[in-house]
């Protein structure tokens, strides 16, 4: 059983994470926008597809959250499958 003091240890790191998973999509948004006039590195094009996949990941495992249970599903589903988490979420998964 996880005491009070982790559990907001836990709560500010996914606070923190959060931010910059909005943070990138805020860039990813401006680089769309960018390509609309002018063509674009390799590189902005690569941050773009990493954001694009983080926020197809990000919606099944809002929708399993969302379900009866699905607080209680996300943690076994994200062990089984990893992947599943956007890549700021990432470096906790074992």
């Amino acid at each position: 059983m996880k005491t009070v003091e982790e559990i907001k240890i836990l709560l500010h790191k996914n606070k923190l994470r959060l931010h910059q998973e909005l943070l990138q999509s805020k860039e990813a948004m401006a680089l769309l926008k960018k390509s609309t006039h002018t063509s674009l590195t390799v590189e902005e094009k690569l941050k773009i597809r990493i954001q694009m996949l983080d926020i197809c990941k990000a919606i099944p495992a809002l929708t399993v959250f969302m379900l009866p249970g699905g607080a209680l599903l996300l943690p076994l589903l994200i062990k089984l499958i990893p992947d599943i988490l956007p890549s700021v979420f990432r470096d906790d998964v074992k």
